[in-house]
């Protein structure tokens, strides 16, 4: 098991408080791996082993059909006797109704209570109703570039060429401990794809023409990091004479979004410093989610980059939009509480143009701003703008 200290540093403040803890992302990202983590936490804490009772909720691994109701008497009954007790539930979010059991089982004074789950309906208005203000989410993504360099610790590569494997396979676990060809990591991957759409997606939603889901995931993959809206999806497919409600467009979307396939980016009008309601980004979970269904070609770099700067920036529990300012657009502007970075990405500084840097010099505070590119001779410091390297970028301490 390599360590992925930063979620049990996220988890370690909410050790004991009367809340539950939910860690939710997308399959295969680590949550259960994260668990037994928390597992070795506790058990350094001198917490009894017979104390930590850890269940797993897929279909593989629950009776068909179980009630919540069946699931809390199962608990209540393995904690009975028993000083306090710390649940771990993988998956829950299987059990239909189950944060009624989770409310009740908080109600009681020996259970510490933390949850998995790869859909984020376990945020939905039904917690709300039952955890109101009880309950805490600590997001969790595929392996940042710090990680994936853990994870790749007896590799003979070079921190550049181990940057280039990331940048092509991306940040499953799974594909990040194995040493696979580029061709079986996208078979792994296109599994992983495949599940979440199945199960959580098209079974759940019961969506009678898969054919045209399918299309229109495709199109929002070919056009990960690019402004579009349902009506321009719409549009785009009657000219494939297919025929698909705006509405049904948005529903695909938003289960898209429950299933962390993608994750939107609202944009930000700089000037009046407001959330602008249309012309919104998408990004994926993670980059092989493209390559999976798309194969990769180096043409799709600068929309790589963007990417895996957006999970960055999230994974560091940043608010991220594209800034607008005035014509003028910015990759990316990241808030946190009282912070704030402005981001450009691009593969290299373009020879004629100074777009990157100049649209960067007309926003007048001083917060810090960086240009991000892949290439070495680009790098420095120009009018008080950094130009860092990805590599350099991602593994910053702090920015």
């Amino acid at each position: 098991m390599i360590f992925r200290p930063d979620y049990i540093e996220a988890i370690k403040p909410f050790i004991n408080q009367p809340l539950v803890k939910i860690l939710a992302g997308i399959r295969r990202c680590g949550k259960s791996t994260i668990f037994e983590m928390l597992k070795e936490e506790l058990l350094s804490r001198n917490v009894p082993e017979s104390c930590i009772i850890m269940k797993r909720y897929t279909e593989m691994d629950i009776p068909e059909n179980i009630t919540a109701k069946q699931m809390y008497d199962e608990l209540i009954a393995e904690i009975a006797g028993k000083e306090k007790c710390y649940i771990l539930l993988d998956e829950i979010q299987e059990i239909k109704g189950w944060e009624k059991a989770v409310n009740s089982l908080l109600e009681g004074p020996n259970a510490d209570i933390y949850v998995t789950g790869s859909n984020s309906k376990l945020m939905s208005s039904e917690i709300s109703t039952y955890l109101t203000g009880r309950y805490v989410l600590i997001p969790v993504f595929t392996l940042s570039f710090r990680e994936y360099l853990d994870f790749k610790a007896n590799s003979t590569l070079s921190r550049r060429e181990l940057l280039e494997e990331y940048i092509c396979s991306g940040g499953f676990p799974i594909i990040a401990i194995g040493d696979y060809e580029t061709q079986p990591a996208y078979q792994i991957v296109n599994g992983i794809y495949h599940t979440v759409v199945s199960r959580d997606i098209v079974k759940r939603h019961r969506i009678n023409k898969q054919d045209l889901f399918d299309r229109v995931v495709k199109y929002v993959i070919e056009n990960i990091g690019k402004t579009f809206s349902a009506n321009s999806i719409s549009n785009f497919l009657k000219n494939e004479h297919r025929k698909i409600s705006v509405e049904s467009i948005y529903n695909y979307l938003r289960w898209l979004e429950q299933a962390f396939i993608i994750y939107p980016c609202a944009r930000y009008d700089l000037q009046g410093k407001s959330i602008l309601k249309t012309q919104e980004k998408y990004y994926l979970a993670d980059i092989s989610l493209k390559y999976a269904l798309m194969g990769y070609n180096r043409k799709m770099l600068d929309g790589v980059m963007e990417n895996i700067v957006f999970l960055e920036l999230k994974r560091r529990g940043y608010d991220v939009f594209i800034g607008k300012n005035d014509t003028k657009e910015i990759d990316f502007v990241a808030i946190r509480r009282d912070e704030k970075i402005y981001v450009q990405v691009c593969v290299q500084l373009p020879e004629k143009s100074d777009r990157e840097v100049g649209n960067l010099m007309e926003i007048k505070d001083h917060y810090p701003k960086y240009v991000v590119t892949l290439n070495d001779l680009d790098v420095g410091i120009e009018n008080g703008i950094k130009i860092v390297h990805l590599s350099d970028f991602l593994l910053s301490s702090q920015w």
